[in-house]
């Protein structure tokens, strides 16, 4: 009964499992752009707090005279 509500007639579909293999290798896709845009993102970061890190010494400048 399972089989029929299913759709099940003897075999898989090829049209399923080709979209089923297209939608595997886009989340595969997906995945790796995200593992990249993270490094990228992480990169960015680290270069940020750097640059937060190096302080250049300014006099403060002083009130003018009114």
């Amino acid at each position: 009964m399972a089989k029929a509500l299913l759709g099940y007639v003897g075999g898989s579909d090829p049209r399923l499992l080709a979209e089923m293999r297209r939608l595997q290798q886009r989340v595969q896709d997906l995945e790796s752009e995200l593992v990249r845009i993270q490094a990228e993102n992480d990169a960015l970061a680290a270069a940020a707090s750097h640059d937060a890190l190096i302080e250049v010494d300014v006099p403060q400048a002083e009130p003018a005279l009114t």
